[in-house]
């Protein structure tokens, strides 16, 4: 029983620590550029130009995906934009309203196409596979030895850039979600006349292994996330807090 819900309970696990570990570096690299510009809107700038390559895919898929299902697309833009409650928007495109299951399939888009690259960028180019059976396994001398491995492609560090651009801004903002909240609803109601009416078995035989097998892909792309960030995490606050030292200075 516990194998066919590996997938969801693993799920839990990352997606948290993810959006922690997301926010907190996001908030430290803006302190740094800040402190090196001294100028907000210098300090978008590099931020967003430091994320390009995500916010440039994140926001493709969902133009593709909105006109692939004939919903009209109006202004597209990759440029930062400060909102009115203090957030920064790196870009959009927008869309005409539309029924809520195809308003679901365009906000979820950058997850899809984002898991997708990084999936393939961190198994094909950079060899993570490796690394992460050992991390699973808590076999420290093992993931130590499939790093080396790992970092001594050539290319590693150009494709671990663009994975971390890409993770970062995959996930959909609240506006992607909107439609989310119904069509989770529908699928509850619908599991629980299935099963009422005698289809529970059914479903835990055929659909189940299969939805676990999908939640296992994405829990590979959240691990890789996870592990970009937290290792990109502890230098980005010590230079914050040396550069905070030495200009005497302190981002709130």
């Amino acid at each position: 029983m516990i194998d066919n819900w590996d997938g969801f309970l693993w799920l839990l696990l990352l997606l948290g620590p993810l959006l922690i570990l997301q926010r907190s570096l996001h908030r430290e690299i803006q302190s740094v550029f800040l402190l090196l510009t001294r100028r907000a809107e210098m300090s978008f700038a590099l931020f967003s130009l430091l994320f390009l390559p995500g916010v440039f895919l994140h926001e493709v898929s969902h133009f593709l995906v909105a006109r692939l299902l004939g919903v009209r697309t109006g202004k597209f833009s990759l440029l930062p934009r400060a909102l009115p409650n203090g957030k920064l928007q790196l870009g959009y495109v927008e869309t005409a309203k539309t029924d809520i299951l195809r308003d679901s399939l365009i906000g979820a888009a950058p997850l899809v196409a984002g898991g997708l690259f990084v999936a393939y960028a961190g198994l094909n180019r950079m060899g993570l596979e490796a690394v992460l059976g050992a991390a699973q396994n808590l076999h420290i001398s093992e993931v130590w030895n499939a790093l080396k491995v790992s970092t001594s492609n050539q290319d590693f560090w150009l494709w671990f850039y663009l994975s971390f651009a890409v993770s970062s801004t995959m996930l959909p903002s609240a506006s992607d979600r909107r439609a989310w909240p119904s069509i989770a609803i529908a699928l509850v109601i619908l599991l629980g006349l299935a099963l009422v009416s005698g289809a529970g078995a059914w479903l835990a035989t055929n659909l189940a292994p299969v939805f676990n097998e999908a939640l296992r892909a994405l829990d590979i792309v959240l691990g890789i996330s996870v592990s970009f960030h937290l290792i990109l995490l502890p230098p980005f606050w010590v230079l914050r807090r040396f550069m905070e030292k030495l200009m005497r200075m302190q981002v709130a």
